[in-house]
């Protein structure tokens, strides 16, 4: 049979339609987006809220009954010790009876007591300090001849720091006690020896130097003895207050380092647990599920003026270090899904999925460290679909 040009056209245009059916039959690859896997130090962290608080916090209270005298003092204000913070005029009263005057006298003798003890602990807390002093000075002069170490170093420093931080506590207790016993003494003597007269007005009167965190009470009125007036506090004392879930406080341990972030200013500020409180207690989560709550404190040992401007009750983030390795193989935690009791995850090569089961050693926010199963170079597909399954192929999703 003799070909002409128009059987090789028909012939042609045959093959093609195969050609494009067969094409069209191919599955296309399925988008993905893939992570590489990377080897470097892994950092695992217990992330929450926090609430910034002043160390020692002093409220003072109205130590009789009578009517309260508008206080002048406002939020932030400074104020030294025995400054007159608030005036009230009792109320007539009864004779001084003789049982009345006794118990006077021995809540004197408590006050001298409670003064006697307070110079105690900070006699304790002066000898700590100078203990703490010469072990910096120590550890300097070996660290400066290469015998100690840096970690030593800054043990000694956060040492001497907490030791400066006690001795002014105990100083602020000190204050306070002789203040308690200036208001017995004068208790006694308003009232004179016979008990037969009343002050016209009582100055109440600061028992330590700070700021006015808080006035209870501003405006006049009629107060009861115990009734608080302002708190006061040295506003550049702070600590952070984190509240954890008892199951993640089991692992935190004094010392540990910490990241406040998101604390308003520039960059983030470093820190250290100072103490996980032994005692949890109950609260109920946006979801309306009871939890078990353990306090953890942590100390800010950033620069002061780098956070100047931190003041009480402030929100922060907070990432607590429980975990740490240096070398370890790290995948965005996202590319792990369950499959029976094994984590899996989706390895892209040449073009196809591979599924691979893998070990993991421990997961934090968005990344995960291998123990093994996967290799540094190797790439990951994240969060993938349902239409990824093995053998299948894929394609990089544009970026």
């Amino acid at each position: 049979m003799h070909i002409t040009g128009r059987h090789i056209a028909i012939a042609a245009g045959l093959l093609a339609a195969v050609g494009i059916a067969v094409w069209l039959l191919i599955p296309a690859p399925v988008p993905v987006e893939t992570a590489a896997v990377t080897k470097g130090r892994f950092v695992a962290t217990v992330d929450e809220d926090g609430k910034t608080r002043v160390r020692e916090r002093y409220v003072v209270a109205a130590p009789l009954a009578g009517r309260l005298s508008r206080i002048r003092f406002k939020v932030g204000d400074q104020v030294r010790v025995d400054d007159a913070l608030a005036t009230i005029t009792p109320s007539p009263a009864p004779l001084m009876d003789s049982r009345t005057r006794r118990e006077v006298e021995e809540m004197l003798g408590t006050a001298e007591a409670n003064l006697e003890r307070a110079k105690a602990i900070v006699e304790r807390a002066r000898a700590q300090r100078e203990q703490a002093n010469t072990d910096l000075v120590r550890t300097k002069t070996l660290a400066q001849q290469g015998a100690a170490t840096a970690q030593a170093l800054e043990r000694a420093e956060l040492a001497m720091r907490l030791a400066d931080r006690d001795l002014r506590a105990a100083e602020f207790q000190d204050h306070a006690a002789e203040h308690e016993i200036s208001q017995q003494r004068a208790l006694l003597a308003r009232y004179g020896s016979d008990g037969g007269g009343h002050p016209d007005s009582w100055n109440v009167a600061s028992p330590v130097a700070g700021v006015v965190l808080k006035v209870a009470q501003e405006s006049e009125t009629i107060v009861q003895p115990g009734a608080p007036l302002l708190d006061i506090g040295d506003a550049g004392d702070i600590e952070v207050v984190v509240d954890v879930l008892s199951t993640d406080a089991v692992e935190i341990r004094p010392g540990a380092d910490v990241v406040i972030d998101h604390w308003g200013g520039e960059g983030k500020l470093k820190g250290r647990v100072r103490r996980v409180e032994p005692a949890a207690f109950t609260k109920i989560s946006t979801l309306g599920v009871e939890e078990q709550r353990v306090n953890v404190l942590v100390d800010i040992l950033s620069p002061p003026e780098q956070w100047a401007r931190l003041g009480d009750a402030y929100q922060v983030d907070v990432q607590i270090g429980v975990f740490a390795r240096d070398d370890a193989t790290t995948i965005p935690a996202g590319a792990l899904f369950r499959r029976g009791e094994g984590w899996n995850v989706y390895v892209a090569r040449d073009g196809r999925a591979e599924l691979r089961q893998i070990e993991v050693l421990r997961r934090s926010g968005r990344l995960a460290a291998v123990a093994k199963g996967l290799a540094p170079g190797e790439e990951v597909i994240v969060y993938p679909s349902d239409r990824v399954v093995p053998g299948v192929r894929i394609a990089q999703r544009p970026r």
